[in-house]
């Protein structure tokens, strides 16, 4: 049996136990997290061990995995003690704050056997899979530009407390949203060559962006978007919109289906000449325990494979994680450097129309009644 401990245990943390909990080859012995309210419940009704001290566990537990679902900026401190430990790690996403200390962790996992994992779901959504085999397979020629989009309803006011409203913490639109669309566009197309346009905007928040947009250059002369809003009301639940144009069709899907148009039909995938639909019931597999949806199951059977098997061919590992972390410092250098303090945007931290003295657009906008003034 694989021995997992769990440190943080949130929303994400509630939903990776209740996944592994009923896996045939885990044993959930430990659970580490800073609330005693949670953890007394835990100790009562949940046959672990619980702990307030991440050190204390490891040293008590001889954990084969560990589970981290902390807030980001706590990732590379838990992940190198978890490698200290010769640990295997599932880090919820994003990999690090800051890139120099993701590749600190790398470095001291070379030479290690450990499984590592950062948890991207959408690299394990049955569609993308799919749109990632088209484009591998050139169904629809060479990438010419595409769009990747995440929007969603998490903020609809001033989140002041907490980690969603500090960015030192991994709070923002950028850690929680953005980077889910960045690692789609690594994922299926690419690292960019250049990233160029971007802007990081305020809705409802004071101390982190709600919205965020960049333009990825490549040197072959394909170019893309990126943009994410976490203060959306119109969706209900978090949706991911990835559309690609090529040279002989288009593509574009969401974690249910996709649509694909072909100027001329491909009989190796039954595609006929124009749009074609595929509805991700088609060809997804069940999976052995639903929540939330198939990929979270697994990407984490994903993980307990490789630990099982001593499997480092990840799709999702650090070393792929970390080009999304740096992608998303330059996201954040670039859009300093639109804004006239350079002094500011040379520290890397994400400047916001608010926090440097100007009124955004959408404070103009709410400001007016939803008018437009003379």
């Amino acid at each position: 049996m694989i021995r997992v401990g769990f440190i943080g245990f949130g929303r994400m943390g509630i939903t990776h136990f209740s996944i592994l909990n009923c896996h045939p080859d885990v044993k959930i012995v430990a659970v580490c997290d800073q609330s005693k309210m949670l953890l007394n419940v835990l100790k009562k009704r949940v046959a672990v061990s619980v702990y307030a001290d991440m050190e204390q566990m490891f040293s008590e537990q001889n954990l084969d995995l560990v589970i981290i679902s902390t807030p980001t900026g706590s990732h590379s401190e838990i992940a190198r003690l978890a490698v200290e430990n010769n640990c295997h790690i599932f880090l919820e996403k994003p990999f690090s704050l800051v890139p120099d200390e993701g590749q600190a962790v790398l470095a001291l996992l070379e030479g290690q056997q450990l499984v590592n994992q950062v948890g991207y779901v959408n690299r394990f959504n049955e569609v993308f899979v799919e749109v990632k085999r088209l484009l591998t397979d050139g169904v629809i020629g060479d990438v010419l530009s595409f769009s990747s989009q995440m929007y969603g309803a998490t903020v609809l006011k001033d989140a002041k407390s907490g980690w969603r409203g500090t960015t030192k913490m991994g709070g923002g639109c950028m850690y929680e949203f953005a980077c889910h669309a960045i690692d789609l566009v690594v994922y299926l197309v690419g690292v960019p060559d250049r990233v160029v346009g971007s802007v990081m905007q305020s809705i409802f928040s004071s101390g982190v962006e709600d919205l965020v947009t960049s333009t990825f250059i490549y040197a072959n002369g394909c170019s893309g978007t990126i943009a994410s809003n976490w203060s959306d009301e119109t969706y209900r639940k978090p949706a991911n919109i990835f559309t690609v144009i090529g040279t002989k069709g288009k593509i574009v899907a969401d974690k249910h289906e996709y649509k694909i148009y072909l100027k001329q039909p491909d009989s190796t995938n039954h595609f006929h000449k124009g749009w074609n639909t595929r509805y991700i019931t088609e060809f997804a597999e069940p999976v052995r325990f639903y929540v939330r949806g198939n990929e979270f199951t697994v990407q984490l059977d994903n993980v307990v494979d490789c630990v099982k098997n001593h499997r480092l061919d990840n799709v999702c590992d650090f070393a792929e994680a970390l080009k999304t972390d740096r992608i998303i410092e330059e996201i954040r250098r670039d859009a300093a450097r639109s804004i006239d303090t350079p002094e500011e945007g040379a520290k890397g931290s994400p400047l916001l129309a608010r926090q440097v003295g100007k009124t955004s657009i959408w404070e103009k906008f709410r400001k007016s009644g939803g008018r437009k003034n003379a």
